[in-house]
């Protein structure tokens, strides 16, 4: 069954936001090093990539690193910077090729010189490019992220920048990383766990979840477009009745 073809591109989630877990599982199951998962986890990553873009969807965020990932043994942290490095400089012909703007969220100020670097260079290069934006959350976390926000509104309303009378959703969205992005329709976590990971708390509000055993490495287009499906079957009501919206 082509499952591509019964995807109804008048229905793809905007927004689609990737939990990519199970790198270190898949490599211990061929006793092998995390390492070895991460790296190919770089292949489901491109394959992600290009698929949404040909699909259609406009914004994919990639969950690549979070804030509480830096207590990961030293090693393995060393490994997957560098693996960051080398993806980057190694993605951009294929960013290019697609159309692809790169878009980082998270407190990037903490990477590695090296990675930051090469982070800016990709970033700059595809500023222009237009079918889809992809997101990389690195080095992130949704409660330090809010948390940020919050000091900031804060600071403003000190300053009798804004009135507190008058801070809203809007004015929260405007101070958070992802004030650029739409909120996600469809959130994907792979490996089998069901766990949110303090990831895109705020902007998930109204987003569907689909969870699949499948980890990350072993993650291809027929998984993704499975996750499609499911989504596209799905009665989105944003806290109304099925008779209110149709």
């Amino acid at each position: 069954m082509d499952l591509e073809n019964t995807i109804n591109k008048e229905n793809l989630p905007k927004h689609l936001a990737i939990i990519m877990d199970g790198n270190g599982r898949w490599a211990k199951q061929k006793g092998m090093l995390r390492a070895f998962g991460h790296e190919n986890g770089t292949k489901s990553v491109r394959t992600t990539v290009e698929c949404c873009a040909k699909l259609g969807i406009s914004f994919l965020t990639l969950y690549a690193f979070s804030t509480e990932n830096w207590n990961r043994p030293k090693v393995e942290v060393e490994t997957l910077m560098k693996l960051l490095v080398k993806s980057l400089k190694s993605e951009l012909p294929t960013l290019q090729k697609n159309s692809i703007r790169l878009n980082c969220i998270g407190s990037i100020q903490h990477l590695p010189d090296s990675v930051r670097k090469e982070l800016m260079e990709v970033i700059e290069k595809t500023q222009t490019n237009s079918r889809m934006t992809l997101t990389l959350a690195l080095s992130y976390g949704s409660r330090e992220e809010i948390i940020s926000a919050v000091k900031n509104i804060s600071d403003k309303v000190k300053n009798n920048i804004i009135s507190s009378a008058h801070i809203d959703e809007s004015i929260i969205n405007q101070h958070l990383y992802t004030h650029n992005l739409p909120d996600v329709d469809l959130v994907i976590r792979t490996s089998g766990e069901h766990r949110i990971s303090n990831f895109l708390l705020w902007q998930i509000a109204y987003a569907e979840f689909y969870f699949t055993d499948v980890l990350w490495p072993d993650f291809r287009e027929k998984d993704l477009y499975e996750a499609i499906i499911s989504y596209q079957k799905r009665e989105r009501r944003f806290g109304k009745t099925s008779e209110q919206i149709k």
